[in-house]
């Protein structure tokens, strides 16, 4: 019996060692996590209301609306004056109020965004209404897109990620040079750009171009941006030789658009139904595009004939005259000096055609002649102290382009 008892009271003991010998794990301590709006305010510490502002709406109506106590909006506007223009609000751009979390509910800050890189902020916690005027952080990356097309350039780039206006740019470079319609699936092409990103991630845009190529008609066509003239600061395009891209006339009177029908000695007419010749190329485009002058000159004719329907003939010199016909709309007048690239009127369907387009007549001495087989005048290269500077300015950047798809 007393072995048993000694047997008991040792078991008891080594069970007791065993649970003091057990490492107790206390819970870590939960740090509460702080979120700091956009504009450096703890999220934490208000009520907040995030809108739009409405049409209709203005700074006065917003403001008045909300628990500003004994202030007065004609004194808010007065206080904020030297640093925000209230009439600059506008429809659907977002705000934000941060209201305090006692019973008041009143207004503390309000932050007022025009787009996504700037914002206001006016701030009612003191006596005196304070506006400030605050810019987020911008990083600029450069990148490096290339390789071949595989549909337009449009389709191109949006498969790349890349922004939608940057297509409007580089088009606009290469107005003179290129005629965007007849790049083909297979061509050759390298961008290098940077972009915008505010707080070092939110996409803002392309910020500039800094170098490209595009393979046309067989031959590679560089285009560098470079200040010829310092004391001007202005940017022009120029090929790998220092010759500007610039020319006499614009490769085409519409963007984005396509040859519907081309110059022909002989083509069957869609409304008249019968065999005749074709002076002139149609670009198809949605009714109201717009239609520019393809060079400097004097407006010649504009009005309506049954078969041209709405149309603007511009004559540029004694030897160059162009036509541009089916207007929905004209928008210049008979002896208007009109500058290269201004837009003239809008696509339409008016006089003979079955749908919106622009038919685009080339005269030379008289004579129309097909625009698209023309050897035009071209813009002169750099000399001098110029070339040199321009030449060692794009020769990184043009090795890093041929280095795209071994040129």
């Amino acid at each position: 019996m007393n072995k048993i008892v000694s047997l008991i009271i040792v078991l008891i003991t080594l069970i007791s060692c065993n649970k003091s010998e057990e490492k107790v794990v206390k819970p870590k301590a939960v740090v509460p996590k702080v979120e700091f709006s956009d504009f450096g305010f703890n999220y934490a510490d208000f009520n907040v209301i995030q809108d739009t502002v409405k049409k209709g709406d203005t700074f006065g109506t917003i403001i008045e609306k909300q628990n500003i106590g004994d202030r007065k909006v004609y004194d808010i506007v007065q206080a904020v004056k030297d640093t925000f223009d209230v009439r600059v609000i506008r429809p659907n751009k977002a705000f934000t109020m941060l209201r305090s979390k006692n019973k008041s509910n009143k207004l503390e800050v309000f932050v007022y965004q025009p787009d996504a890189l700037n914002y206001y902020i006016f701030d009612f916690r003191d006596s005196i209404v304070v506006a400030h005027k605050k810019t987020r952080p911008i990083t600029i990356r450069e990148k490096i897109i290339g390789g071949v097309l595989k549909g337009s350039l449009s389709e191109t780039l949006d498969n790349a990620k890349v922004s939608t206006g940057l297509a409007s740019q580089i088009t606009k470079v290469y107005s003179w040079t290129i005629d965007f319609f007849k790049l083909k699936k297979g061509d050759r092409f390298g961008i290098i750009f940077t972009e915008r990103f505010v707080n070092d991630s939110v996409y803002n845009g392309v910020d500039e171009l800094k170098g490209m190529f595009f393979e046309y008609k067989g031959k590679i066509s560089y285009a560098f941006p470079f200040v010829k003239d310092l004391s001007t600061g202005k940017i022009d395009y120029y090929d790998e030789d220092g010759k500007t891209l610039k020319n006499l006339f614009l490769k085409t009177p519409i963007k984005f658009s396509r040859i519907s029908s081309r110059f022909s000695g002989n083509r069957f007419h869609p409304v008249q139904h019968r065999w005749k010749a074709h002076k002139g190329t149609d670009y198809a485009a949605p009714t109201g595009t717009p239609i520019t002058t393809t060079a400097a000159g004097v407006v010649e004719m504009a009005g309506y004939t049954a078969g041209n329907g709405n149309f603007v003939k511009v004559k540029h010199n004694g030897t160059y005259s162009t036509q541009y016909l089916h207007m929905s709309k004209i928008l210049v007048r008979r002896g208007q000096r009109v500058t290269q690239g201004q837009v003239i009127g809008k696509v339409g369907s008016t006089g003979l055609a079955t749908g919106p387009h622009v038919c685009y007549r080339f005269w030379k001495n008289g004579v129309q002649v097909d625009a698209l087989k023309l050897n035009l005048p071209t813009g002169e290269p750099m000399t001098g102290s110029d070339k040199s500077r321009y030449l060692e300015a794009i020769a990184p950047l043009k090795r890093e382009l041929d280095s795209i798809g071994d040129l």
